[in-house]
């Protein structure tokens, strides 16, 4: 029996994409981002959805282009239901429903987050792919957790964010410094020039394996406000030292909880996913405590991190192989529980 070949699409957020697997291997993996957001220092819903409308097509025709595969060669559609914003997952959603009616095929209906952790079972996403059971940090711009993943769709979220995301932190304290949107990538890249060491920020005390990310973001601020007072260029002179520290405290609290809840369920198996785990510097972390702590460790391609299809559609392929479809009446969902 030849293997299915499934076209994936996300649209959860501002990234139109679309992906082609055949087993688990992927074909391709396009995507077309929303620029005009940087204008505005934040995705606005609306233009978000008007932009998807007019990347969709000509997105999924490149990604078919490019896999060298023909429409009536598809066995499959997957799409994010959600969680995201709503007008962007209407626009992927009616689209997936529209072509799994003309193509007269199955359409299934995929978690967004469940995707990020899933997409380490695509072929090339790693060495090889975590063993069960296994915690993955899934981090952010609108999402922080730790996750048990007992099984492929057997997932307990242990430990989440009570305010901001960790990636939203990255950004409204980058807007803080004057830096464009997304501030993440720009803060990861001037910390490696700065000292990580040179000013401190308040970190939560949080009961079990929950986050907060809100108080680091206000200790920035009010750190920034009384040293501006006192020396109006403070953040143009100390910008790299500034970045570097910001960094070295968000990673310690994304990865205080990680230790604590790897030690207490006795695991070694341990992942991060979404995009910030595309960030240099708990990449770094994540390779220091396979030594430091004997972490059996999985740190996703570059590719894999930020919003994408190929994750939809490797989900896709696992509940094809199990014959789970949706049908034509499922609608999107900006609220979408593991």
């Amino acid at each position: 029996m030849s293997e299915s070949i499934i076209l994936g699409i996300e649209s959860s957020c501002d990234d139109t994409s679309a992906a082609i697997i055949r087993g688990n291997t992927i074909l391709s993996n396009i995507a077309a981002n929303q620029a005009i957001h940087k204008e505005y220092g934040g995705v606005v819903p609306e233009l978000a959805s008007r932009a998807h409308q007019q990347n969709i097509i000509p997105v999924v025709e490149k990604s078919l282009t490019q896999a060298n595969i023909q429409q009536n060669a598809i066995s499959a559609i997957g799409f994010t239901r959600g969680p995201g914003l709503l007008g962007s997952l209407l626009v992927g959603t009616s689209f997936a429903k529209s072509l799994a009616m003309s193509l007269d095929v199955p359409l299934i209906e995929v978690n967004h987050l469940q995707a990020h952790i899933l997409a380490h079972f695509i072929d090339d996403a790693n060495p090889m792919p975590p063993k069960f059971p296994f915690l993955c940090l899934t981090v952010s711009g609108g999402h922080t957790m730790i996750v048990l993943v007992k099984d492929y769709f057997d997932m307990e979220i242990i430990g989440k964010t009570t305010d901001d995301a960790a990636g939203e932190a990255f950004d409204k304290i980058g807007k803080i410094f004057d830096l464009d949107y997304p501030a993440g990538p720009i803060i990861d890249k001037l910390a490696k020039e700065g000292n990580p060491n040179a000013f401190a920020f308040n970190k939560p005390k949080l009961e079990n394996y929950n986050y907060s990310f809100s108080g680091i973001k206000t200790s920035v601020l009010y750190f920034i406000q009384k040293e501006v007072k006192k020396k109006p260029d403070f953040i143009k002179e100390n910008l790299n030292d500034l970045c570097a520290s910001v960094q070295k405290s968000i990673i310690e609290i994304l990865m205080n909880k990680l230790e604590k809840a790897a030690k207490e369920l006795n695991i070694k198996e341990v992942a991060i996913a979404g995009g910030v785990s595309a960030n240099s510097a708990l990449r770094k972390v994540m390779q220091d405590n396979h030594e430091r702590l004997g972490w059996n460790i999985y740190i996703p391609k570059f590719e894999y991190t930020t919003d994408n299809a190929a994750m939809i559609a490797m989900v896709a392929q696992l509940k094809f192989e199990r014959g789970e479809f949706t049908d034509l009446r499922t609608s999107a969902t900006s609220k979408y529980d593991l």
